[in-house]
């Protein structure tokens, strides 16, 4: 049943090297994922339903409206725009900005895993990725999934808190809910 669950969660890989992109498509799909697969961050913002000349308030285009990506995780060297790049438009976007994005790289460069971590990157890999990296992505899909629907249930949540509240006060009030109480006490 779990695996029925897992395979819900839908991440968007970026990178321009074939082989390292079919390696991580594989590798997630052995985790359950569903994958798309893309060669550049710009055709990545396509999939995203924004285009690479478009403002960060712009609103996801209804081609794309099909696909919920929950997860983007990207190559940081890439030729015309970097993994850093596309994680600052997808920051930078009121839509698409609580997908977790996590950037990946053969070079280990303090300096640039900083700058990534800061600039909301929830994870930094060094290729190459290995499986038990996969198992690191779970929790950054779910924190996600909570950030969007945190304001439908805190609408629905308040309505429920203060009928829960209401309940509980009747039900201290009410005198054959004392007596259910201390009836379940036995006299030793």
């Amino acid at each position: 049943m779990a695996v029925v669950a897992e395979a819900q969660f839908h991440v968007l890989a970026v990178d321009d090297s074939l082989m390292d992109r079919k390696l991580i498509e594989r590798l997630l799909k052995t985790s359950s994922f569903q994958v798309t697969a893309v060669d550049s961050g710009s055709r990545a913002l396509e999939v995203l339903g924004l285009s690479e000349g478009l403002t960060s308030s712009s609103a996801v285009s209804p081609a794309h409206n099909e696909i919920e990506v929950n997860l983007v995780i990207t190559d940081y060297c890439m030729p015309g725009m970097t993994g850093y790049d596309l994680l600052k438009k997808i920051k930078g976007s009121s839509s698409l900005k609580d997908i977790p994005v996590v950037i990946m790289s053969s070079e280990n460069v303090p300096s640039r895993i900083n700058r990534c971590l800061e600039g909301g990157a929830e994870e930094f890999f060094l290729k190459p990725v290995q499986l038990s990296d996969m198992k690191r992505l779970r929790p950054h899909i779910l924190k996600g999934k909570s950030k969007e629907q945190q304001p439908q249930e805190e609408e629905t949540s308040s309505t429920s808190i203060s009928s829960n509240k209401r309940k509980a006060m009747d039900e201290e009030l009410s005198p054959e809910r004392r007596r259910l109480k201390l009836s379940n006490y036995s006299l030793i």
